[in-house]
């Protein structure tokens, strides 16, 4: 799976919030799918000593939630820290992952925040504007935005607003837990990107492409620190 618009990562922070500004406007916020039979969950971990990090990718069926196929790939991380720039942090070692991957997925699930950011193009429009996929962000906190908590039974939620402008949802994922915020990344309505969220959710907070990447990329981390110390 190769991204269809190339990337210059080689960036200073500042080129690369011009560069979000220009890709938000190709972020489609309609529904542009045939059908979502797939999903892949994608996350990262860093090995804080080495600046290098490790992306998972887990491809789901839906609505099975059966597991398809995972692959990873171990990059060095060259882009500094800035908040709102995380997606030419992590993007460079995601999209090695992706790479790996012989099952295409419909759609792809992110653990981030799509237009729910500063500039309204997170690292889930980024990723869904590279591959040109159906694409939600699902974070576990807040980056940009204002909202009303929900209520506290499973499914309750409420829109997260920022400057004026519906860019999310907070949802419930089980009762009287912490609900995850809901954006869109790219190709999916905010609506469609809520269900594809609680169809992918299996009595966890965290949607299970997303937890499982996160446990899978953490497990890579920890075999890899501990084979370094022989």
């Amino acid at each position: 799976m190769k991204p269809l618009l190339p990337s210059n990562w080689n960036l200073t922070p500042r080129e690369a919030m011009r560069f979000q500004e220009e890709l938000r406007h190709r972020v489609v916020l309609e529904d542009r799918f045939d059908r979502i039979r797939t999903i892949a969950g994608a996350d990262l971990a860093l090995d804080p000593d080495t600046k290098e990090a490790v992306a998972g990718v887990i491809v789901y069926s839906l609505p099975g939630l059966e597991e398809v196929e995972r692959r990873m790939a171990w990059l060095r991380l060259r882009f500094p820290y800035v908040p709102g720039l995380l997606s030419f942090r992590e993007s460079p070692v995601l999209l090695a992952a992706f790479a790996c991957l012989r099952h295409e997925p419909d759609a792809i699930m992110i653990d981030g925040h799509g237009r729910a950011h500063p500039r309204l193009f997170g690292i889930a429009c980024h990723i869904g504007i590279l591959f040109d996929k159906p694409t939600v962000g699902c974070a576990k906190s807040l980056l940009v935005g204002e909202y009303q908590e929900p209520a506290a039974e499973k499914g309750s939620s409420t829109s997260l607003f920022f400057r004026g402008e519906r860019v999310g949802v907070a949802l419930r994922t089980r009762c009287n837990v912490k609900p995850v915020f809901v954006t869109q990344g790219h190709r999916v309505t905010l609506e469609t990107a809520v269900k594809l969220v609680e169809q992918c959710v299996d009595g966890f907070r965290i949607p299970k492409p997303t937890r499982e990447a996160d446990r899978y990329v953490r497990e890579l981390r920890r075999a890899k620190c501990s084979a370094d110390l022989y």
